[in-house]
């Protein structure tokens, strides 16, 4: 462990964090299931004025369940964003241990006990699928070829080592998020999550990827779009330009200049 990591105690308690946007078809079942594999994580469902009545599904789901709590927010305004209010929330209320899962079931709960154990030695879990034991099921191929180059372009822009950089699988100890400035991330998407690990990097903090299998969604439509893909290409061509000229880049918390 590096001097810049925070000091790993015991991991406190887990938040999954989960946002939503039309997931109705998919809400009660993840959130079965990630109690079914940790009973005693809480979740916060973080829902973005969903028209299908995703919210009203999650505030029945929390009048029954106190291990249930909902972040309404208003509008649309991207993935990054609502994990970034998640992620306030829940250091806000001192969990020790902060979880990114989506809700359309691509992310298998029964793994998050894998991600939890890697934490007891990391600052920072990612769930991988591009290590061995790491797979995609009921992909197009075109998709997977797409997943594979961003993280193969991350790589070398970036110069880090992750093999899935991408992958909105993970979780954070809580100091890692306070550590790697939070509070200067604009980023959205794909692009997001390269953002975060590449300031946990920077930052000297251990991050460490394991396995896990992820399954294309059955219900609801994909929120993928060709938006996204070009601010990830963009703002990681930003990075790699500052880090080759040595200027500042995601991990300097004292500029925004690298992620506005």
């Amino acid at each position: 462990m590096t001097a810049a990591s925070p000091s790993r105690g015991p991991l406190g308690n887990v938040a999954v964090i989960i946002p939503t946007y039309n997931e109705r078809e998919n809400l009660e079942l993840i959130v079965s299931r990630v109690h079914a594999a940790v009973a005693s994580a809480d979740i916060l469902v973080v829902d973005d004025g969903s028209p299908d009545g995703t919210g009203e599904i999650a505030d029945k789901l929390a009048a029954t369940d106190e291990r249930i709590r909902v972040l309404h927010r208003h509008s649309k305004t991207g993935l990054g964003r609502a994990y970034l209010a998640g992620f306030g929330w829940a250091l806000d209320r001192g969990y020790g241990v902060l979880v990114e899962m989506d809700a359309d079931g691509s992310h298998d709960p029964a793994e998050l006990p894998g991600l939890l154990a890697a934490l007891q030695n990391a600052d920072v879990v990612l769930g991988s699928r591009y290590v061995p034991g790491g797979r995609v099921l009921n992909w197009p191929k075109s998709r997977e070829v797409l997943s594979r180059g961003g993280n193969a372009y991350a790589r070398l822009m970036l110069g880090i080592g992750l093999h899935d950089a991408t992958g909105g699988y993970r979780a954070y100890r809580a100091p890692a998020l306070r550590t790697i400035g939070l509070e200067h991330v604009a980023s959205q998407g794909y692009c997001f999550q390269i953002d975060l690990a590449l300031r946990a990097v920077r930052a000297g903090l251990t991050v460490t990827e394991v396995p896990i299998t992820f399954t294309e969604r059955t219900r609801g439509a994909s929120k993928m779009s060709r938006r996204i893909v070009l601010e990830s290409f963009w703002r990681v061509a930003q990075w790699g330009l500052a880090w080759r000229l040595g200027r500042s880049g995601p991990a300097d918390r004292t500029s925004r200049a690298a992620v506005r």
